[in-house]
This record gives structure tokens, C-alpha cells and sequence, in this order.
């Protein structure tokens, strides 16, 4: 008996362990996001883009989730968690080590649509592989760390990134991110389990565990919408903070590499409010406080930072509260997207419909500031449309709140 309980305790180890080569792939995804803002000024200059195809060729990664997103978490469900991230590496590494060679624009978008399409395969999967390897009572807690791949991506590509720019040119960047990917997916197939054999399906239920089936069944669920549409909310007021942080650093007067470093402290410090997240979800915490607390910080922060017109300490430390504080948002929602999907063959699919609603919240924040911002005149009414996202979140949190 002792030894099965040590084989048993052992194997949950192990698989505690390898879920962090999960965020790991998730973080390596997240690095060919970010890896354009500081290399576009370069690529303007060599491709000559202009604004409206560099507008295009940043959101381009943005449109592949708001259209893809349901889609990818199908084909995950479909081809195996594990063989998806596998492809989705391979993917991201080949368009970036292909987009080298290229010196015509359209293939550069072409490249960079494909890189989209390879993020969502690695990161829609997450959860669900993150699900199957872990025992529950540690789910959370890996979850806090899942919930940083995107921030710790951002520090990581704007830091180092910004360096090697300085000292090569970006196909050296994208190049390094090729090997980063491929060096992944050596990890992943050397150390994550092979997904399980499909279970043979018996003609009554090949119905009810079909491709529309599965979809019909995800968008049916009103919990899947609220967490869906809640991250959308959050997503699209933090990158609209964070893309906009740089420009109006310079504006204030500050140099472009220190305004580079406390947008990365920044960005970074969602990464902590995530993980704080997974530890006290894991204590017990109800999601719907710290749902409620996140976007009420980000209200608040918001508004003092760009409404009450403070110092600059004073508003890095508004904007450093703004993204730490509401870090324990999506943690909290990729949680609940789990444990709220309306089974267990449906997890993926409705991890895809949260990460499609998130693009649509990435790809709608920016432009919706930026309208603002040229109304008024001015950054003092940003926190309008960022408090307007943030309420939206909270009245969405009560609701989920009933269910958790």
C-alpha cells in the first residue's frame, strides 16, 4: 500500500512539475507578439510601410484570435492538447525563421498571420494540458503562473528585445525567437506525456461529440460568455494603458529607454498580481472578490493616473497599481473558464471563445483611447473609457458570482 501511495504521489509530482513547461511554451508564444512594437521603426524604414500597413501588421496577430479563437479550441479538442502546442511551436518557429529571408511586405504579413495562428494553437490549449497533468488542489496554483505568460512575455521582448535591436537588426531578433520556439518544442515532446488514446465513441453519442455539437454546446452556456466577455473587458483596457504607457512617457519628457523600463516594470508587475491570484484562489478566496477587487483598482488607477493629473511618481505608481492589482483578473477567469466549461470535452473550446473575446478587447481598447484621447484633447479622459470596461467587469463578476 505505502509503495502505490509513493508511486501515486510521485507521478502527481511529476506532473505538477511539467505543467510548468507549459507556461514556459506559453511565455515563448507570447515573446513573436511582442517581439514587432520595438522593431517596427525598422521595418518601416527597410519595408516601407506605412502607418495604416504597420497598424495592420500589429493587429494582425489580434485578428487571427477575434476570428479564429472558437476554432483553434475545436481543433485542440480534436487533434490532442500536447500534438497542438507541438504544431503551434512549429509553426511560430518556421514563420519566424522564414520571415528572415523575406523583403517583400505582403510576405512579412503573411509570415506574421501565421505566427497568429501558431500562438493561439500553443496557448488555447494551456489550460486544458495544464488540467490533465495537475491534481486539483494544485490547479490554481499553477493557473496564477499560467496567468503571467503574456506580461512576462511583454518584459522579457521589451527589455531584451529593445538590446538586441540596438546592437543587431531584427531578423537577428526573429531568427533567436525561431531557435527560442524550436528549443520549446524539443521540451515539450521530450517531457510532456503523449495525449491519451481517443476513447471509441459509441454511434449514440457520435452526435452529441461532434465538432457543431461541441461549439453548439460552449456558446450555449451563459457562464462561458460572462467569463469570455469579462476578459474582454479587462484585455482591452490593460493593453490600451500599456501600448499607450511609452507615448506618453515621451510626451511628459522622458527618455525613450527609461520610458521602455517603467513601461516593463509595469507590464511586469501583472505578472505578480497573477500569481497572487493563484495563491489565494488557492486558500479559498471567491473569485468574485477578487474579480470585483481587480477591475475596482483599475478603475481608481486609472482615474488618478489620468484624470487627477498627478506627478509622474504619482502616476507610475497609479498605472503600477492599475496592472499589479489587476492582475488577479485573469488568473481568476481562466480558472473559472475551467471549472465553469459545461463539460469536460468543452474546456478547450471554451478556453478559444475567452481568448476570442480577449483579441476582440485587444483589438477595440487601443483605437477606443486613442478616439477619446483626440476628442478631448488630451489623455485626462482615458480613464472614461478604461472605468466604463471596468465597470462592465464588475457587474459581470456579481453575476458570476452567483455560480462560484
Amino acid at each position: 500500500m505505502n509503495s502505490i501511495t509513493s508511486a501515486a504521489r510521485s507521478t502527481s509530482t511529476h506532473g505538477n512539475r511539467v505543467a510548468y513547461l507549459v507556461v514556459a511554451a506559453g511565455m515563448s508564444a507570447a515573446l513573436h507578439i511582442w517581439k514587432l512594437p520595438p522593431a517596427l521603426p525598422e521595418l518601416q524604414k527597410e519595408m516601407g510601410l506605412s502607418l495604416v500597413e504597420s497598424g495592420f501588421l500589429l493587429s494582425l496577430v489580434q485578428l487571427a484570435g477575434m476570428t479564429l479563437g472558437l476554432l483553434m479550441g475545436l481543433f485542440a479538442e480534436k487533434i490532442g492538447l500536447r500534438r497542438c502546442v507541438v504544431v503551434g511551436l512549429a509553426l511560430l518557429g518556421a514563420a519566424s525563421a522564414l520571415g528572415t529571408v523575406v523583403h517583400d511586405k505582403n510576405a512579412l504579413l503573411l509570415f506574421r498571420a501565421l505566427e497568429g495562428c501558431g500562438f493561439l494553437m500553443v496557448t488555447l490549449p494551456g489550460p486544458a494540458l495544464i488540467r490533465r497533468l495537475v491534481e486539483s488542489s494544485h490547479l490554481s496554483r499553477i493557473m496564477g503562473l499560467w496567468g503571467t505568460y503574456i506580461p512576462i512575455g511583454t518584459v522579457i521582448i521589451l527589455l531584451a528585445g529593445s538590446w538586441i535591436l540596438s546592437v543587431s537588426n531584427w531578423r537577428m531578433l526573429w531568427l533567436l525567437l525561431a531557435g527560442v520556439s524550436f528549443l520549446m518544442l524539443a521540451a515539450v515532446v521530450r517531457w510532456i506525456p503523449s495525449d491519451p488514446p481517443r476513447a471509441a465513441v459509441q454511434p449514440a453519442d457520435k452526435q452529441k461529440n461532434s465538432a457543431m455539437a461541441i461549439i453548439k454546446t460552449t456558446l450555449a452556456s451563459g457562464n462561458v460568455w460572462l467569463v469570455a466577455l469579462s476578459f474582454g473587458a479587462y484585455s482591452g483596457q490593460w493593453t490600451a494603458v500599456i501600448g499607450f504607457l511609452p507615448s506618453i512617457y515621451v510626451a511628459a519628457g522622458i527618455s525613450g529607454t527609461t520610458a521602455g523600463a517603467l513601461t516593463a516594470i509595469v507590464a511586469g508587475a501583472n505578472a505578480v498580481g497573477n500569481v497572487a491570484a493563484g495563491r489565494l484562489l488557492h486558500r479559498g478566496v471567491r473569485p468574485k472578490v477578487l474579480l470585483c477587487t481587480g477591475f475596482a483598482v483599475m478603475a481608481l488607477g486609472a482615474l488618478y493616473a489620468f484624470g487627477l493629473n498627478p506627478s509622474a511618481t504619482g502616476k507610475f505608481i497609479a498605472v503600477l497599481l492599475f496592472s499589479g492589482v489587476g492582475g488577479l483578473v485573469p488568473t481568476t477567469l481562466f480558472l473559472l473558464a475551467i471549472k465553469l466549461a459545461p463539460s469536460v470535452r468543452t474546456t478547450s473550446t471554451s478556453i478559444g471563445w475567452l481568448q476570442q473575446c480577449s483579441a476582440l478587447g485587444q483589438f477595440s481598447g487601443p483605437p477606443a483611447v486613442a478616439w477619446v484621447v483626440t476628442v478631448a484633447g488630451g489623455w485626462q479622459w482615458t480613464w472614461v473609457a478604461t472605468g466604463a470596461c471596468a465597470l462592465a467587469g464588475i457587474g459581470m463578476a456579481l453575476l458570476l458570482g452567483r455560480k462560484t
